[in-house]
């Protein structure tokens, strides 16, 4: 039987997709760019939001695959009204833990990025971290973002390339992979399971931008949506320096040099 429908949706890799996060979700807040170690990675967060968003004030904000519910701490923060979704329970059930032990109102419910079964025009911000990169069809993705938005609705991407890797980065793993075999360095415990990078780098070969999800790109899909007003910020330098202490020299310098952004993108007014 074909895993394939009449619109070309690929329900393997989507369901290959959902047990692979699920199958993250134990360790997920213990790695470094995932969760949040320092109120001086707080703050940086909060100044991109406040940057390209401004501050809640109440406005309805929708965090697409929320994952644990990092983000949406993030916005609740600067007083955003927040709804999360994912379409992992397994997560799912861990950011309305860490909501109750905080004592916040964030709703957290199940639906897929592509599908939100949101109403027609319910946002005024939708925000997305490390989404865009996974999407198996960006186009009915950004469309169903851009139906839940209402007029005038921003939409905050924060994403990057993770395929192309630059000479830069490609000679400090060779590095730290000679120092690790030396002895010099501690590889540290990965938090991931063992299995994960199989996992990761199959289902990576087979998404949309399994050649990278270029900033360009992005925009470019976004614009041919009917989003307008797209800017894209390159300088997330303070959210990598507060990462830094945590990710160690050699992640820290590598995470510099790769491809990482947000882009805001608005829907025009009715």
């Amino acid at each position: 039987m074909s895993n394939i429908d009449r619109h070309g949706n690929n329900f393997a890799l989507r369901d290959e997709i959902k047990a692979y996060w699920s199958s993250r979700a134990a360790t997920f807040d213990l790695s470094p760019g995932h969760e949040i170690f320092s109120d001086e990675e707080r703050a940086a967060w909060h100044a991109l939001i406040l940057k390209h968003l401004g501050p809640g004030n109440g406005r309805v904000a929708l965090d697409l695959a929320c994952g644990t519910g990092v983000i949406s701490h993030l916005m609740d923060d600067l007083g955003f009204a927040v709804t999360g979704l994912d379409w992992s329970e397994t997560m799912l059930a861990l950011a309305r833990s860490k909501a109750i032990s905080r004592s916040r109102s964030i709703h957290f419910n199940m639906a897929d990025a592509e599908n939100t079964m949101e109403p027609d025009g319910t946002y005024d911000v939708i925000i997305t971290r490390h989404l865009v990169w996974t999407l198996v069809d960006p186009k009915a993705s950004f469309a169903e973002w851009f139906r839940v938005l209402k007029p005038g609705g921003k939409l905050l991407i924060v994403d990057g390339d993770f395929v192309n890797i630059s000479l830069g980065e490609k000679l400090l793993k060779k590095l730290a992979a000679f120092l690790e075999n030396a002895g010099f360095r501690n590889p540290g415990t990965p938090h991931a399971p063992g299995h994960s990078a199989t996992a990761h780098n199959s289902i990576l070969s087979r998404v949309y931008f399994s050649n990278g999800a270029r900033a360009d790109a992005v925009a470019t899909l976004l614009k041919d949506t009917g989003f307008q007003s797209l800017t894209v910020d390159a300088n997330l330098k303070k959210i990598h320096k507060a990462q830094a202490k945590d990710l160690g020299f050699f992640k820290a310098t590598a995470r510099g040099l790769q491809h990482r952004y947000a882009i805001l993108a608005t829907k025009p007014d009715a």
